[in-house]
């Protein structure tokens, strides 16, 4: 995965919620354009969460994949 691809999901218009996969299996959902921020060296994004930041290296970025409708996945009832 380059840079370049992460840009276009977060330069897109309309913005349209994705996910970040990493190596480790790890997804990591972006909700708004304002929850990220690309690196000008182009190394690195970070991603905002409620819990506090992620700093991902671009080269541990197997794949960028939008949500459709921008719906997390639902619970199933129990």
């Amino acid at each position: 995965m380059t840079f370049e691809e992460i840009k276009k999901f977060y330069y897109a218009a309309p913005f349209r919620p994705f996910e970040i996969v990493l190596t480790s299996g790890r997804q990591v959902r972006v909700d708004h354009p304002e929850f990220m921020a690309l690196s000008p060296d182009e190394d690195t994004v970070v991603v905002y969460e409620s819990d506090g930041h992620l700093t991902i290296d671009v080269p541990l970025v197997i794949a960028v994949k939008e949500l459709k409708n921008g719906a997390r996945p639902r619970k199933r009832k129990q």
